[in-house]
């Protein structure tokens, strides 16, 4: 026996799951438009010695103003106008830009490369699995939340008693955190579950490429750290 009646809950599911499809692509231009930004503000730091002197003497600063810019974006869209929220969004980019600008120079030109198209590969490919597959990635969304708090406590101790062995088991888990993350994330997006959550479309699309664009940075970097070779 089947039942062709629809629930008002039901039809708000399918309405916000049309909506947050519809989004994705947004978020994903949004995201891709950080990353150029974050790249164009390295291309100029890495031009200029002071800069990059700057940065690197004040680095754990810009690392916790950087983090905190994020809880303010992540804890306070819904209480921001979207416009603001991609305003902020931006700004974190540009500033990362400044941070990446030293890291990137620390490896080769080919390390780089080869790191960027693996994060590239595996970005899409998690992110395509997100998006396609059938069974919730909910469940894994607290489990992933202890890891990555876990991950920048980690990431923070190793920043301040540098261990190569230790950098190097920190980097493959934040591989393979930040690759399911991803799939966690489109998923979340696709699904209409950030439009529920902020209770705005355009805030969704804000929220979910900020979220996708730190999928793929720290999977670069961890990659970068696994592969790279250092000049």
């Amino acid at each position: 026996m089947s039942f062709e009646t629809t629930s008002p809950g039901q039809a708000e599911v399918r309405s916000t799951t049309a909506v947050g499809t519809s989004f994705l692509s947004q978020a994903f231009l949004w995201m891709f438009a950080g990353l150029l930004l974050t790249a164009g503000v390295a291309f100029v730091v890495q031009a200029n010695a002071n800069v990059m002197r700057t940065v690197t003497d004040y680095w754990l600063f810009i690392f916790f103003g950087q983090l905190a810019l994020v809880w303010v974006i992540g804890l306070g869209i819904q209480r921001m106008s979207a416009t603001l929220a991609l305003g902020l969004f931006f700004v974190y980019a540009a500033t990362l830009g400044f941070t990446m600008a030293v890291i990137v120079a620390a490896y080769t030109g080919e390390s780089v490369f080869t790191a960027f198209l693996s994060a590239s590969a595996m970005f899409g490919g998690a992110g395509l699995y997100g998006y396609v597959t059938k069974r919730s990635l909910a469940g894994l969304g607290g489990t992933l939340s202890m890891a990555l708090f876990g991950l920048i406590a980690a990431v923070i101790v190793n920043m301040i008693f540098p261990n190569g062995t230790f950098g190097w088991i920190i980097a493959l888990a934040g591989v393979v955190i930040f690759t399911l993350l991803t799939a966690y994330d489109v998923q979340r997006i696709a699904s209409g579950q950030l439009v529920l959550a902020t209770g705005s479309a355009e805030k969704a699309a804000v929220l979910g490429a900020l979220n996708l664009y730190l999928d793929f940075v720290n999977l670069f970097l961890f990659l970068l750290r696994l592969l790279g070779n250092r000049r």
